[in-house]
């Protein structure tokens, strides 16, 4: 095999980048966090700490409140990975759940399942889908953005048939037909062309 050549990749590398995908397009940390969050308070109601020959109890009268409360949290992280359009009301839901475990779960699971339960919860109402990516623009029209054709003459140096050569841009004297055909300067400064006098203070 040569250097050049690609190498194949396997198949630990290809249910890699699937689990990457899949985990891209829903509020997966969310979900984990939350799901996390209700083991420690489901769990150490039950839970008995030995300590030497000593055995500690930590189960208490609202043990029952502490199972369910743990329970819905892990419903609820669970179906944040397969429900996404459900994360805002899952995310309010495990905050308030987390909030009610503080007195009725040690504390929300000794401050451990409340903490995950708060962060998941705030994960999921913030998370937002992800745009997909923008279109390619269409390729712009030539003619659009230009000048149009008629708004300017093709060949400004051309002289009409019965005329002299004029560039319309010009801020010089405008050229007109007289009677006989020939052309003149047309002067608008007010200076006869009989008499060289000007018109303006000829009245005078």
């Amino acid at each position: 095999m040569s250097a050049e050549t690609p190498a194949v990749p396997g198949q630990f590398d290809l249910r890699r980048q699937q689990f990457r995908a899949w985990r891209g397009t829903r509020p997966f940390w969310a979900g984990l966090f939350i799901l996390i969050s209700g083991f420690p308070i489901a769990y150490f109601p039950y839970a008995n700490l030995q300590i030497g020959h000593l055995t500690l109890a930590m189960s208490t009268t609202a043990g029952a409140g502490s199972l369910i409360i743990g329970v819905l949290l892990a419903v609820l992280g669970v179906s944040l990975w397969f429900q996404k359009h459900v994360r805002v009301f899952a995310g309010v839901a495990a905050i308030l759940l987390g909030l009610v475990s503080i007195p009725v779960a040690n504390l929300g699971g000794f401050l451990i399942g409340f903490l995950f339960a708060l962060i998941g919860g705030a994960m999921a109402v913030s998370w937002v889908p992800g745009e997909p990516p923008a279109e390619q623009a269409q390729e712009k029209d030539p003619g659009t953005g230009t000048t149009p054709a008629a708004a300017y003459p093709q060949d400004l140096g051309t002289a009409p048939a019965d005329g002299p050569t004029v560039n319309p841009y010009s801020t010089g004297p405008a050229f007109t037909k007289d009677a006989d055909g020939s052309d003149e300067p047309n002067e608008l400064s007010g200076t006869s062309p009989a008499n060289g006098a000007n018109g303006r203070h000829s009245a005078g």
